[in-house]
């Protein structure tokens, strides 16, 4: 899994699945902003910024 995390990187979730659903990798907080730019979905952590493909 990931062993340090680069919180300006975009981690694809199919690579890099969620340690406990739904919640974020970094922090284990359950808030996210979700945008989708170029037409990819992305979830930001509301907390910490870690940001996911989906």
């Amino acid at each position: 899994m990931l062993k340090e995390i680069d919180l300006d990187k975009i981690y694809d979730i199919r690579e890099y699945p969620d340690k406990h659903s739904g919640r974020c990798d970094n922090c284990d907080t359950a808030q996210f902003k979700s945008t989708i730019p170029k037409g990819e979905f992305i979830r930001q952590c509301a907390k910490c910024g870690m940001k996911k493909r989906v």
